[in-house]
């Protein structure tokens, strides 16, 4: 299962460093039935001193996230 590419959230505090973290669990949680929705998989979620990583197999997925993230930060 190839990735449609990888997303690099900075969305958490640094100290938030662990796939444990209830954030980082709920947000997880998200990403799945986002993906379920389009029929898609999670292929990658990693956490990194509060940066989210994370990859879908779907580029219509991927796209529409980009898309919310670009004008989500547009304010």
């Amino acid at each position: 299962m190839e990735p449609a590419g990888f997303i690099e959230v900075d969305m958490f505090a640094e100290e938030v460093n662990s796939l444990d973290h209830p954030e980082v669990k709920r947000f997880k949680r998200l990403l799945l039935e986002v993906a379920e929705e389009y029929d898609s998989f999670l292929v990658t979620f990693e956490i990194n001193h509060g940066v989210v990583t994370f990859s879908f197999d779907s580029d219509e997925l991927t796209a529409e996230i980009l898309t919310i993230l670009k004008n989500g930060r547009r304010g």
